[in-house]
């Protein structure tokens, strides 16, 4: 809280609309407010107001049905020392997780948007480099400030901070956003998960540069891996396939569309393992090669990309997790196992699971669920924002 307030737009609700704001949801749709102040821009701080001229919550705004992202439901002062508070938290917690430079985990989420308090913001660490994304105009603006912050509350933990925010800020902002060092500079980052080390290609890595959010399923795989037969499907740089290596599988392949992210999951099991690794890759697609394996596996990844990133499409994405289950449950042997996934937010934790169900069911395989796997610790979900907890997955017992 600070003493002076500046004088921030402010933006009314149409009656009725403030229920949601009430029960501290992050957004604010376009549809709920009354008519915008001349002069408003994208990006800029505003104050939210019922229509009765009630306060109610203080956020970026910005031009589309997203209208606001609330940063805070009480008078604040949008500038440094608020900054330096949430950031102040979000390390805070990371380090209450163990996570940081001094485990064998440096490799992790320090800011998970509404999950922090922060809606339209994503800060990742990969060793000594935090990678923000932007997905407001609003922490565009301030993405300089707040890489200055990092460096400074990190106390030497990180020294260079790159910005990919160009595939992620609002296009039609006209922001002509480049991917780039804010501070710093490198061309070769170098993390560890668990133990195990990876190269992190800023430039060219899809996300931020890895898929952090898979970590501790990824520790659960090399629980169940020993002796088994592995097939990592969607594999991109072999963060599973590594993970079965560690548990001791006996046999795994890697399968990914990309001939590039093939390269990189070779070079990322020849880096931990060394030339023996009962290891290959094919640069294929996932479902041509289920349709024709050329080997018999035990134990199945799928971990595909989102199918359905929007509702008009829902019903085609529950289609293709259908056929992409079948096949796998089709091709296990009585005792295999299933490590099945959906990072696809509008797809429902029970939506996911009909899909995979109606996949059993067409593959007349008897299925138990072992485990239900979502996001880590460093991904939160606000209590308040539901819609956050976008990962779900399954551990399948098959006879």
């Amino acid at each position: 809280m600070h003493r002076f307030m500046p004088a921030y737009p402010r933006l009314h609700l149409l009656p009725g609309k403030d229920r949601s704001v009430r029960r501290r949801h992050p957004w604010i749709f376009s549809g709920a407010l009354a008519p915008l102040p001349e002069g408003l821009t994208e990006g800029e701080v505003v104050e939210v107001y019922d229509d009765a001229g009630e306060y109610l919550a203080t956020g970026h705004y910005q031009i589309g049905s997203i209208a606001v992202r609330i940063l805070s439901f009480a008078k604040v002062d949008v500038a440094a020392p608020f900054w330096r508070e949430q950031l102040e938290r979000a390390i805070r917690w990371r380090r209450q997780l163990g996570l940081g430079s001094q485990g064998e985990t440096n490799m992790y989420r320090l800011i998970h948007g509404e999950g922090d308090g922060l809606p339209g913001l994503i800060v990742d660490i990969y060793g000594k480099v935090a990678v923000i994304q932007c997905h407001s105009v609003g922490f565009f603006h301030v993405r300089a400030e707040l890489a200055s912050l990092l460096v400074e509350l990190m106390a030497g933990d990180i020294t260079a901070v790159y910005d990919k925010s160009a595939a992620t800020v609002p296009y039609k902002a006209g922001l002509d956003a480049q991917d780039g060092f804010l501070l710093g500079s490198g061309d070769t980052w170098t993390g560890q998960e668990h133990g195990l080390t990876y190269q992190i290609d800023l430039a060219e890595g899809q996300k931020t540069g890895f898929f952090l959010d898979q970590r501790e399923n990824r520790a659960r795989l090399a629980h169940y891996a020993r002796g088994h037969k592995v097939l990592n499907t969607f594999c991109y740089t072999g963060g599973f396939s590594i993970a079965a290596l560690q548990g001791g599988a006996a046999l795994v392949h890697s399968v990914d569309s990309s001939r590039p992210a093939i390269e990189r999951t070779r070079a990322h099991v020849l880096h931990n393992f060394g030339p023996e690794a009962a290891h290959e890759a094919f640069a294929t697609d996932a479902f041509d090669f289920l349709a024709k394996p050329p080997a018999e596996y035990d134990l199945v990844v799928l971990d595909p990309p989102a199918f359905a990133k929007h509702r008009k499409v829902l019903d085609r994405a529950r289609k293709g997790y259908r056929r992409l289950n079948r096949a796998a449950l089709e091709m296990l042997p009585p005792g295999g196992i299933l490590f099945t996934f959906s990072c696809s937010q509008v797809m429902t934790r029970d939506l996911f699971r009909e899909a995979v169900f109606t996949a059993a069911a067409q593959a007349g395989r008897r299925v138990r669920i072992l485990e239900q796997l979502s996001q880590p610790a460093d991904h939160p979900v606000s209590i308040y924002h539901p819609e956050g907890e976008y990962l779900k997955g399954l551990i399948l017992g098959v006879e």
